[in-house]
């Protein structure tokens, strides 16, 4: 994920906002506390989004991953994190003539042509953009969970839908699954609420870090509000803390993306439920130091 402005506004969210409570509850996210998501998988050490990366997550001994859903031209559903596949593939020599060189552009055949590991190493060369039915496969295998942003949802209309129905086809809308292994989350509110409004069951999480007035409104249809470690405060947290999600519980946060010892024990020391990260192991470390 980037750090980008969220687009709020309260003829969005609703005109009627509840006063904030003024004690704090903390949530229950897993056995570690903060939770250290791998972000992108273990993207410091593999390129990021792909099956490498999330085996990386698992050698590291980490459960949680987080990643990154768009749509080909054809309609399946890819992992990647940006709109273009330039920075990521070798889609420009291969695609000389297809720039800006897209995701929505491209077929899904035409994606599985291209080397998304030699960028980030020789080691990795051949590595490919996995379908979102085969990343599901490898996190199942790997007995991981799974944070899934929706990325850039106004590009794919439906895409919400159709990231439901390869995770209910995988198995991951199971009431185990769906109750301890997944969160769904987006930088876009209708898509969020969207998700939630199919599937109420599923855990969603907003990414941005609205006004505190504003986080009454998140708190119908969001169980997490994921800030940027830049963004927050102990004040902020404390208040997502002491009001309760559509599932009856206090509000969540997952912070991003922390990569050093010192930003991971500040997240800790400010309360946050858990961090996502590229180096998870760095992060724990100074957890368990901390």
């Amino acid at each position: 994920m980037h750090a980008r402005a969220a687009v709020t506004t309260t003829a969005l969210l609703g005109a009627s906002v509840l006063a904030l409570p003024s004690t704090a509850a903390h949530a229950d996210t897993g056995t570690e506390r903060p939770s250290v998501v791998a972000h992108r998988g273990a993207s410091a050490y593999a390129p990021e989004n792909t099956l490498a990366a999330v085996d990386k997550a698992d050698a590291l001994g980490f459960d949680w991953v987080e990643n990154d859903v768009q749509r080909t031209r054809d309609g399946v559903l890819v992992v990647i994190h940006d709109d273009s596949l330039a920075r990521t593939t070798d889609v420009e020599r291969l695609f000389p003539r297809r720039a800006p060189w897209k995701v929505r552009d491209f077929t899904a055949a035409e994606i599985a042509r291209l080397d998304a590991g030699s960028w980030f190493g020789a080691r990795y060369a051949g590595a490919r953009v996995p379908t979102l039915k085969q990343y599901m496969k490898r996190v199942s295998r790997n007995h991981q969970k799974l944070v899934l942003e929706i990325k850039n949802p106004a590009l794919y209309p439906g895409i919400e839908r159709e990231t439901l129905k390869v995770l209910g086809n995988e198995g991951w809308l199971a009431p185990s699954h769906v109750r301890n292994r997944l969160v769904v989350q987006s930088f876009s509110t209708n898509s969020v609420r969207t998700v939630h409004t199919l599937r109420p069951d599923i855990k969603t999480g907003f990414l941005g870090t609205p006004k505190v007035w504003e986080l009454p409104a998140y708190a119908r249809f969001a169980d997490q509000v994921n800030s940027s470690h830049t963004t927050i405060s102990l004040g902020y947290v404390a208040a997502l803390h002491g009001l309760e999600g559509p599932h009856g519980r206090p509000l969540e946060m997952l912070t991003w993306t922390v990569d050093t010892a010192a930003g991971a024990r500040r997240a800790a020391g400010l309360g946050v439920d858990g961090v996502i990260t590229n180096k998870p192991d760095v992060v724990r470390a100074a957890l368990r130091r901390g």
